[in-house]
């Protein structure tokens, strides 16, 4: 997905690569607006199977969506924030079709190449794409029960970052979840294997690994938010920032 970021086009790490410290500085190639239009699609399009593998959806789903679905009167309304190429938003929707507590899932991104290609494809009743930005639903006054986004945290430079967390609190009726990877030397070189020899064609190899090299680890996702957010790990090497706005069944807190 696209987002704000505060750096310059990376070329590929060679040799040794040190994972102590965020690296803050380079972009990764779907981020630039010349970036190859078929290898950014064919991106786009193998997010689907990469985020089913290792994203960890399905179980932030089931622990912390489905509940807040069987327990409201109507159907939930979720917000995707950076949808990118629309995988995240169809997976959630069909899961939760499946269950009998199907989701109303409104997708956004402001990158038109983003918006172009998700609104392009089949269209799953459930969901709805628009180029926008939070920032604009938040003018307009729009609400929804839950805030979702995949991946779009390390994209963001420290202003875009706070812009997202403060725009969340307040488009979010009952649970914000911002999922993102846990940086780590295990993850980096798991994904590197898995990836060199496949997904030719597309920047998921080069840019997987430098989202890796972008992500937080526990400590300093949880040092960067304001009070009231929490920072929950998740596996395989995930972590899932969590903001509640309301009360989930029986009267607990999210």
């Amino acid at each position: 997905m696209t987002a704000p970021v505060d750096g310059k086009k990376a070329p590929p790490a060679r040799g040794r690569v040190d994972l102590r410290r965020r690296e803050t500085t380079s972009l990764e190639l779907m981020d630039d607006p010349e970036c190859d239009q078929s290898a950014l699609e064919a991106t786009y399009g193998h997010f689907d199977l990469v985020n089913r593998l290792v994203a960890g959806w399905r179980t932030v789903y089931r622990r912390r969506i489905l509940p807040l679905a069987k327990a409201s009167r109507e159907p939930l309304t979720v917000l995707d924030v950076g949808s990118g190429g629309g995988d995240v938003a169809r997976a959630l929707a069909g899961w939760s079709a499946a269950d009998g507590h199907p989701l109303q899932i409104t997708a956004i991104d402001p990158d038109p190449r983003a918006f172009d290609y998700a609104s392009g494809r089949p269209q799953v009743p459930q969901v709805t794409f628009e180029r926008t930005a939070s920032r604009t639903l938040v003018e307009a006054g729009r609400t929804f029960d839950l805030v979702v986004s995949n991946h779009v945290l390390h994209h963001l430079d420290p202003e875009a970052f706070g812009a997202l967390l403060h725009d969340s609190e307040r488009l979010a009726r009952k649970l914000v979840l911002h999922n993102d990877i846990a940086r780590g030397r295990v993850a980096y070189a798991a994904y590197g294997v898995a990836t060199a020899a496949t997904f030719r064609g597309s920047f998921i190899h080069h840019d997987g690994l430098l989202s890796i090299r972008r992500s937080y680890r526990r400590s300093e996702l949880a040092a960067a938010v304001p009070s009231g957010w929490l920072v929950v790990p998740q596996w395989p090497f995930r972590l899932l920032l969590t903001h509640e706005s309301g009360e989930t069944p029986g009267g607990a807190r999210a």
